[in-house]
């Protein structure tokens, strides 16, 4: 793995870490038993799913409700695998164990390279680390309670973005990239104030109807 490489995945790593210390403490801060949060991780390992998951529980809400809202999120996986299925191993196992590691980061990662070994170096690479990153960081908010409950206040919710934003501007220099990104931002804030977290991203991918 080249430096420049190992450098910026190291870098969400570290972001991710901090981000699943904030989902550790809320989750045990709104009275869930300290297992949840951790065996969600392990399991689901997609944390806009998981805070939504958790934020629906926590609120008395019933838990077929949050399942069936995180599944919602995480539909936008679907078109991921299309994008990304190259860099998946051969074998049953191993394409499970590629699909678990299947994030957004992971897919940007795997997108921002051109060569074919670089992209399952990336996305491997990226996808491990962020795992390991993600539980540990999740572990350690569920033992430290309430000492970080509000990701905002650390201004945590922009780091992710931030660092999607800055993978994908490479890609942009292209008119049909820069088109579809348009319609789909476009779609997004539009959508954004009339319906539920998860749908405007969804609906964004409208703008790969005009990406020719």
């Amino acid at each position: 793995m080249r430096p420049g490489l190992a450098r910026d995945i190291t870098l969400v790593c570290v972001a991710d870490a901090l981000v699943g210390v904030s989902f550790g403490a809320i989750a045990v801060g709104l009275g869930l038993p300290l297992w949840l949060p951790v065996l969600l991780s392990l399991v689901v390992f997609a944390g806009a799913a998981q805070f939504l998951f958790v934020g629906i529980v926590g609120a008395g809400g019933n838990p077929v409700a949050a399942v069936a809202a995180g599944l919602l999120v995480n539909a936008r996986h679907l078109p991921f695998g299309f994008a990304v299925g190259d860099v998946l191993a051969t074998g049953w196992l191993r394409r499970l164990a590629g699909s678990h590691l299947m994030v957004d980061e992971t897919v940007a990662f795997t997108l921002a390279q051109d060569d074919p070994r670089r992209r399952r170096i990336a996305y491997w690479g990226c996808g491990a680390g962020l795992f390991a990153a993600w539980n540990l960081g999740v572990l350690a908010g569920a033992f430290g309670g309430r000492a970080v409950g509000d990701t905002d206040a650390f201004g945590l919710d922009a780091a992710f973005p931030a660092v999607l934003v800055a993978l994908l501007l490479p890609s942009l220099g292209d008119r049909a990239p820069r088109r579809a990104a348009g319609v789909g931002a476009a779609v997004a804030l539009t959508a954004t104030p009339w319906l539920p977290a998860g749908v405007p991203v969804l609906l964004a991918l409208a703008g790969l109807a005009v990406a020719r």
